[in-house]
């Protein structure tokens, strides 16, 4: 019994350890898109993100239900082995949380705990121990749905953003009024997110403790004690920040506007809400990663790089069996090695994480160099820097042309005129001086003889007419 108690405690160790990986490296579901637009600080940020999951945290135990009641069937597995099926299973879901943070990549820590579970359960009992109905109705089928849902719902409301805030359209800063709803709706992704994710943890320490006989089987919930540890403990590691993933969101998903941004928060904490008060354990991770790709296809100018949303899909459906096969070795060594397994178990542990995290400070990320560049996963939404018009804006650009075409047709008009007159004066003129030229020519010819001799003036000696002197002397004869 002292060695069964020994493994719960251990167990419940490792599992708030998960509890607190799970906090950072959700955060940028919440924070994300408010730190890429300026509406919150970094810092202020992941603090109302962990006082928000730690209030989130006491509001729903639907989920944890799930987790303890539902996808092992805990009565079909001894009570001594169970505890170090969940202690092998939690090592597996660490592992993969740890390796996804230290590259950016926005995995599912949900998904990471069910896997690890399943194959811990599937290695050290055998498949009929797993409830595989529950898995696909509470497990596979929200992954597959969720994202899906949540990128629609936020395609919606960009769209509707923008649509109602054409006045806009003109202003390069003129939206930033949504600065001041991301506040509302992160505050809302937070708490919801403490709604889930919290209750993952509770629902893995309640298991454990029906197990060994420390919780009645017929009660479901949590006991306080658990949910408040559960509570504190995502709300710390949510502080932490989880700065590469929230970079990864932030900054290398897509080039987040406040609008978009408000949008993708208010379909992320309307779709986990739902999935919470439901009982689904879904990824909140998918939830906005999909909200955030919809809202980007949501917004006019937006280009989607479908090879890199494709390798983080791919890395969304290596999770559940990643995780399972790191949960499946750890439980062949506690199955292998009785007693001594679950102690080689917890020193791989520490050393996997320990070397994970000495190889994070290489290249260190922090609420100063966050939003500095691009994450490793890639641009998926690139925005471009002059985005086609709106159909406003064309109609703006269409008057504008028309009138300017009016006006060059008018200036072109009023110049053929003065080309016109000009030429018809020049004409004009040209004819009087032909006249003037004319004219003295006649005149020249009329002064020039036949012979070309220039007749005498009238009256003047020798032009043929008799002259006063020789009228005189006829009339003396």
């Amino acid at each position: 019994m002292e060695t069964a108690a020994l493994i719960v405690v251990l167990v419940i160790v490792l599992a708030l350890f998960f509890d607190f990986t799970n906090g950072f490296h959700d955060t940028a579901n919440a924070m994300a898109t408010p730190i890429a637009t300026g509406a919150l600080k970094p810092k202020v940020a992941v603090l109302l993100a962990a006082v928000l999951n730690l209030v989130g945290a006491f509001l729903s135990t639907e989920v944890s239900k799930t987790i303890s009641h539902g996808i092992i069937r805990e009565e079909s597995i001894a009570s001594d082995v169970f505890p170090s099926i969940i202690f092998a299973g939690l090592i597996g879901a660490i592992t993969w949380n740890m390796f996804t943070w230290l590259l950016g990549l926005p995995s599912s820590s949900s998904h990471a705990l069910f896997g690890g579970l399943i194959g811990a359960t599937f290695v050290g009992v055998g498949l009929l121990a797993i409830d595989f109905g529950v898995v696909m109705s509470k497990v596979i089928l929200p992954a597959l749905i969720a994202p899906l849902t949540a990128g629609i719902i936020a395609f919606t409301v960009t769209k509707l953003a923008y649509a109602m805030t054409r006045r806009y359209d003109n202003k390069p800063d003129g939206r930033s009024g949504f600065r001041w709803g991301q506040i509302f709706t992160s505050s809302l992704v937070a708490l919801a997110h403490g709604t889930n994710d919290a209750q993952k943890t509770m629902g893995v320490i309640t298991l454990a403790l029906i197990t060994v006989g420390w919780q009645n089987a017929e009660h479901a919930d949590p006991q306080l004690w658990v949910i408040i540890a559960c509570a504190v403990t995502i709300a710390v590691g949510t502080y932490s920040g989880g700065w590469r993933i929230i970079r990864t969101l932030g900054k290398g998903l897509t080039s987040v506007k406040p609008a978009q941004g408000f949008a993708a928060e208010t379909s992320t904490a309307a779709t986990i809400l739902s999935s919470s008060a439901l009982g689904f354990a879904l990824s909140t991770t998918q939830v906005a990663s999909g909200s955030v790709i919809g809202s980007g296809l949501g917004r006019r100018g937006s280009k989607v790089r479908w090879g890199t949303v494709g390798r983080i899909f791919v890395g969304w459906v290596l999770t559940l069996p990643a995780a399972g096969a790191v949960g499946a070795i750890a439980a062949w060594i506690v199955v292998a090695l009785p007693g001594w397994g679950i102690l080689i178990d917890f020193v791989l542990a520490v050393v996997i994480v320990t070397a994970i995290f000495v190889r994070s400070r290489r290249h260190e990320v922090n609420s100063s160099n966050a939003m500095s560049d691009v994450a490793e996963s890639g641009t998926a939404v690139k925005v471009k820097r002059n985005p086609p018009p709106t159909r406003r804006q064309r109609q703006i650009l269409r008057e504008e042309a028309r009138v300017k075409a009016e006006i060059e047709r008018q200036v072109a008009k009023a110049a053929a005129k003065e080309r016109a007159l000009a030429k018809e004066q020049a004409r004009h003129a040209a004819e009087l001086e032909h006249a003037a030229q004319r004219a003295q020519h006649k005149k020249d010819r009329a002064r020039t003889k036949p012979n070309g001799a220039t007749r005498p003036e009238p009256g003047a000696p020798g032009d043929g007419a008799p002259s006063h002197t020789r009228r005189d002397e006829e009339d003396a004869r």
